[in-house]
């Protein structure tokens, strides 16, 4: 019994941080927003400014309703497609920083594999809630 506790607390600490994670970089959004419209893939439809903004207000709206027991596994669900969604923009910057110098490069390169477990902390999130 005291490991399903346990579980539990591991989880609803997991929930918080990846909770704190997405409400702080959706903030970010609006707050510097210049730097999210940068790595918009040029192909999708509109003004970059929208996909920034629109990405910012699911990405602190999903991280609020990470917090909240009843609301977890929905938000974990919705986190783990979240992940999945902006790997495009992740791809991008890895296009447009090519050029730039290694440590740019390797920032962005890194970001692509740190999507996997960004993706299953999400989904076990949403299992043990």
């Amino acid at each position: 019994m005291t490991t399903v506790f346990a579980e539990r607390d591991a989880t609803q600490t997991t929930a918080y941080r990846v909770a704190a994670m997405l409400v702080g970089i959706g903030t970010l959004h609006f707050l510097a927003p210049k730097t999210f419209d940068t790595i918009v893939p040029a192909e999708l439809p509109g003004d970059p400014r929208f996909y920034t903004y629109a990405s910012g207000v699911v990405e602190v709206a999903t991280g609020a309703l990470l917090v909240p027991r009843p609301t977890r596994r929905l938000a974990a669900l919705a986190a783990a497609w979240l992940f999945v969604g902006v790997f495009p923009a992740n791809v991008n910057m890895v296009r447009l920083w090519w050029n730039k110098p290694w440590p740019m490069r390797i920032v962005a390169l890194a970001r692509l594999p740190l999507q996997i477990p960004m993706i299953t902390t999400a989904l076990k999130i949403r299992r043990n809630s």
